[in-house]
């Protein structure tokens, strides 16, 4: 059949109209903000505030009740060991008081020799720690453990010669408040002033009573330690906490320096707190005790830092951003712009880390997916990728 000129004019009027309705009404693409996939390094983290304390503090109190003489000592102050730090005028004792000031002095020995016999059980326990360090270097640099194991060692023998180290300040300290026990008894005999001694060398972190008055036994006076040996309390919600082990590795940030500090988990505290959070709800929280690997000597005790905790890392995997995953019938999936169209994938994930998340298989390095992906983007749907 020949079509009249006037047929051919108005058929091709009418696919002319056709067409354009169809790129007038024709959907416009969806704008999305994309980003690329690629591999690098990789960690998985917990984030905890966190306040450093003395590694080993000590605090001084009175071995006797009795009028307290005037403390001389100024916070900050340097002191050594077996120095002065305070001097009591014990009140004198009638023969029930003399004879209980005998018993805790009894006491006293008796604890003095059971710290004794926890430091020479420490030391056998260090000293077998270090002979394990040495078996496990000797087997790392053969190649025949992994390096965890021998940063685990490593750490356990670092943390055994804390504990001796702690343990001989133990019995130095009970040794001094045997002797202040011991000179209360023997100065109702000759009348002299009670000395209270430092037990360890060390600076004046607090003074808890610094003009005369009446003290009772016990009452704390100086509290003594070294403000260069820190550790770092971070706590953390119980279900996180779980996730932690000694020897992680720690990272120190915004504590007021220019560098990052390193440090690693020493132990994580066997029972939880409640604490009330910003928003007023109830959480249980656990503290993680972590220490330094270099001493830092602009911190100082009860400072605020906020840590990382590194509880998994890799150097080289494959990576996308973790807003880019959502959950669907098959598991994790996220959308790969392919020629200006969002194509649906599904992915297997491995490690997830605060920003990006490893992908095991769905997509290739180099791909573009889609980030923040909203509920009005579809499968197959026309994009526009946004960087």
């Amino acid at each position: 059949m020949v079509l009249s000129k006037t047929q051919r004019i108005a058929a091709i009027s009418v696919a002319v109209a056709a067409l354009i309705l169809f790129f007038v009404f024709r959907p416009s693409p969806l704008p999305v903000d994309s980003a690329v996939v690629k591999r690098g390094p990789l960690q998985v983290t917990l984030e905890g505030e966190g306040v450093t304390r003395v590694n080993d503090r000590f605090v001084v109190a009175a071995p006797v009740s009795g009028q307290l003489v005037r403390v001389e000592l100024e916070e900050g102050d340097s002191v050594r060991k077996g120095s002065v730090v305070a001097s009591l005028l014990p009140a004198q004792l009638d023969s029930r008081e003399y004879r209980e000031a005998s018993s805790r002095a009894g006491a006293a020995r008796a604890t003095l020799d059971e710290a004794i016999a926890r430091q020479r059980r420490a030391a056998l326990t260090l000293a077998q720690a270090e002979r394990r360090f040495e078996r496990y270097r000797n087997l790392y640099s053969e190649g025949a453990i992994s390096k965890e194991a021998y940063e685990l060692a490593e750490s356990e023998a670092q943390t055994l010669r804390k504990e001796n180290e702690a343990a001989r300040s133990g019995v130095e300290a009970a040794r001094y408040n045997f002797g202040a026990l011991q000179a209360l008894v023997d100065q109702q005999l000759s009348k002299k002033p009670v000395k209270v001694l430092s037990p360890v060398d060390g600076r004046v972190l607090r003074i808890h009573e610094e003009s005369e008055r009446v003290v009772g036994a016990g009452s704390p006076l100086v509290d003594i330690g070294d403000p260069s040996a820190i550790e770092i309390v971070i706590d953390l919600l119980s279900s996180d906490a779980i996730r932690v082990k000694p020897g992680n590795r720690v990272v120190i940030m915004d504590w007021g320096g220019e560098r990052e500090l390193q440090g690693v988990v020493k132990t994580v505290g066997p029972a939880a707190f409640t604490k009330t959070s910003a928003l007023g709800i109830e959480e249980k929280r656990v503290n993680i005790l972590a220490t330094l690997s270099k001493d830092e000597r602009l911190l100082g005790d009860n400072f605020r830092v906020q840590a990382s905790i590194v509880l998994r890392e890799a150097a080289n995997v494959l990576q996308v951003p973790v807003s880019s995953l959502f959950r669907g019938k098959e598991g994790w999936h996220l959308f790969v712009i392919e020629d200006g169209r969002a194509v649906d994938r599904v992915v297997s994930v491995g490690m997830r880390g605060t920003i990006q998340a490893q992908v095991l298989a769905g997509v290739r390095d180099g791909q573009r997916v889609v980030v923040h992906p909203t509920n009005d983007l579809k499968d197959g749907m026309r994009v526009v990728a946004q960087e």
